[in-house]
């Protein structure tokens, strides 16, 4: 094992229109599990990723880290961890990200009167992650209890979490997928998450009874 797999740091980063404080229960129960937990905030209209990428990579740069990310926040972890692949993070955690592409940001994006909700986050949003080769092993939680917002901006099919499809969260290349009965923001307020990302931090793979299995 490596000494980036060892680590117990973890760095929690939020996704659109929220704020940093939305990942502080999370936090205090990955604390309890025996982890050593902090936050990252940026702006998620204003600033979008041409803000936030460097900005994490400084925080990720110091020492071995992983990293639990809420919707927006996996695609802005995998852009810099695919733009800078020496930074020490081990493994990643995304929960509800659509990093195949968001039906519902594409939807948002394309209604003048919509648009600006998305700011500079919208092409992220939209075109999502290429297909993922980078060393950190990544796993994905998504939900499929359609109950949110996004449910009337995107044309869903098949499971989804309100926001999210789980299609959406299933790109190539991921160590690991779960798919469990949560909406898109009850996935921040999951104790099944704190079981599965803490596991996964552990072992680099979801415990048993949450896997569904690696993204080929």
């Amino acid at each position: 094992m490596t000494e980036r797999a060892q680590t117990d740091r973890i760095v929690l980063l939020h996704g659109l229109w929220m704020p940093r404080l939305s990942m502080q229960w999370l936090a205090r129960r990955l604390h309890a599990a025996g982890f050593v937990t902090e936050t990252f905030g940026y702006p998620t209209i204003a600033g979008g990723p041409e803000m936030a990428l460097p900005r994490l990579a400084d925080r990720l740069r110091g020492r071995p880290a992983h990293v639990l990310a809420h919707s927006l926040g996996g695609l802005v972890t995998l852009s810099a961890l695919e733009s800078q692949p020496d930074l020490p993070v081990a493994r990643v955690v995304c929960l509800g990200s659509p990093l195949c592409g968001s039906a519902a940001a594409e939807r948002l994006a394309g209604q003048s009167w919509s648009a600006p909700y998305l700011g500079r986050s919208a092409g992220l949003l939209r075109n999502g992650c290429r297909l993922w080769q980078g060393p950190a092993a990544v796993g994905m939680i998504a939900g499929r209890t359609p109950l949110g917002l996004g449910r009337y901006f995107g044309r869903f099919e098949g499971e989804n979490d309100g926001t999210v499809a789980v299609a959406e969260t299933r790109l190539p290349g991921l160590a690991d997928h779960a798919v469990i009965p949560t909406s898109h923001t009850g996935l921040l307020f999951s104790p099944e998450v704190v079981r599965l990302a803490a596991g996964f931090f552990r072992d680099g793979r979801f415990p048993a009874g949450g896997s569904t299995g690696v993204i080929e």
